[in-house]
């Protein structure tokens, strides 16, 4: 009997020396929304599951201390633990600091019309024009989050 494959769910992870901060730059790049998985820490603080120190305030409420994420404002998400079930990249915390070039990065595509009004924007996020690209095949700015990710910009 041939079933056809499920499409696996899955989200992009991303080290960070903070995951908030970080968070909040590419929920604000990408108009996403970071995710309030408060009630999932409360409710895990009050079962002894998770220690204080596991947690931060982040936005007024409880949080992780080393993960956040962010999620596409229109995709579902469960209301009991706030955590996103499609387009999605989480955060974290990991001691090293980034120090070689990404293996992975996301290209962001507002439109060669739009890209230079976009590069504008993200530097007022805190992104950094690493680079401009013209090549026979396009044309994109290469820029760097506030940690120093590449992604980018077509």
């Amino acid at each position: 009997m041939n079933e056809t494959p499920v499409p696996l769910h899955w989200k992009l992870v991303i080290d960070a020396a903070d995951p908030h901060a970080q968070a909040d730059f590419w929920a604000a790049a990408l108009h996403y929304e970071v995710e309030d998985n408060s009630a999932l820490v409360e409710r895990l603080l009050g079962l002894g599951a998770l220690p204080g120190a596991a947690t931060v305030e982040f936005h007024g409420r409880p949080a992780f201390r080393d993960l956040i994420a962010v999620r596409h404002p229109d995709d579902p998400y469960d209301p009991d633990s706030g955590t996103g079930l499609g387009r999605r990249l989480l955060f974290q915390r990991v001691p090293e600091a980034k120090t070689v070039k990404n293996r992975l990065h996301l290209d962001l595509h507002p439109g060669a019309d739009r890209r230079d009004t976009e590069v504008e924007r993200l530097e007022g996020l805190g992104a950094t024009a690493v680079r401009r690209v013209k090549e026979a095949g396009g044309e994109w700015v290469v820029m760097a989050d506030p940690e120093g990710n590449e992604f980018c910009v077509q």
